[in-house]
């Protein structure tokens, strides 16, 4: 009988409820309480803080996937590294991730086109304990039926380079590109406010950002930047608030955006 290699939650109980009952009934009360616009993403940027600091947001944009369930099949997710250092994007070699919802199969066949692209290399370690990915999983196996995931540990690379990664996976309807990032840092309220204001208006217009204060992931948002003219994106922002604003003190905040990124029929 084949082993099946799992990568086990490492942010459970942390970042978000360590229970499946806990955890299920509050990504379905967040998702119940957004409003968002009536639009079909081809791809999504979103927050992963703990869900009481930016699960309000990301449900923004999850809530958008309501009617296709059934029709994404797989995730492409990218996120930063914040806990080892990576060369490139760096790829897991387990079959499963887990959450206390269940398990995710990886799309083998698609993380093995993806390592023939040089910038791609297999890195446990840059996921083994990585929450900017981990916290997206609960609310996509709430909103989306089967899928298969190919998870991406953005690391040292170009935008070029990420981009070159997402077109290769870019598919058709049944593949969601998901790009997870913060924004701004430990500012104060109103700089934050001001800066992750700008942040998103660079996003908006596609404009790269120019440093990882503006978003810890701006590698991935970057990749995300450099594909959309040539893939004809429309970006919409959906939600622009930040710690302050959800569950903590307005003196040293973090910035939290989400985004629909929709094909230019939709947009």
């Amino acid at each position: 009988m084949q082993t099946v290699h799992v990568r086990p939650p490492a942010v459970a109980g942390m970042f978000y409820p360590g229970d499946a009952e806990g955890l299920a009934c509050e990504v379905a009360a967040m998702l119940a309480a957004a409003r968002p616009p009536a639009l079909t993403p081809k791809a999504l940027i979103v927050p992963h803080a703990g869900y009481i600091y930016s699960g309000a947001i990301a449900a923004q944009a999850y809530a958008l996937l309501a009617p296709l369930r059934d029709i994404i099949r797989r995730v492409v997710l990218f996120g930063p590294t914040h806990r080892v250092y990576a060369r490139g994007l760096g790829v897991p070699g387990v079959d499963v991730f887990a959450t206390p919802l269940g398990e995710i199969p990886l799309d083998k066949p698609a993380i093995a086109a993806a390592m023939r692209l040089p910038q791609v290399h297999a890195n446990d370690d840059a996921h083994a304990q990585e929450h900017a990915l981990e916290v997206q999983l609960p609310f996509l196996q709430t909103v989306l039926s089967e899928f298969s995931l190919a998870p991406f540990a953005v690391g040292e690379a170009s935008a070029a380079a990420v981009a070159q990664v997402m077109e290769a996976l870019w598919g058709g309807a049944e593949t969601l590109i998901v790009v997870s990032s913060d924004l701004s840092h430990y500012h104060a309220y109103a700089a934050a406010q001001r800066l992750d204001r700008q942040t998103a208006d660079d996003i908006l217009n596609l404009r790269p950002l120019h440093d990882f204060d503006q978003a810890c992931g701006a590698l991935p948002i970057n990749g995300l930047i450099d594909a959309a003219p040539r893939r004809g994106l429309t970006p919409h922002l959906l939600d622009l608030r930040n710690s302050g604003d959800t569950a903590g003190d307005k003196s040293r905040v973090v910035g939290y955006a989400a985004f629909a990124f929709t094909e230019r029929r939709d947009g």
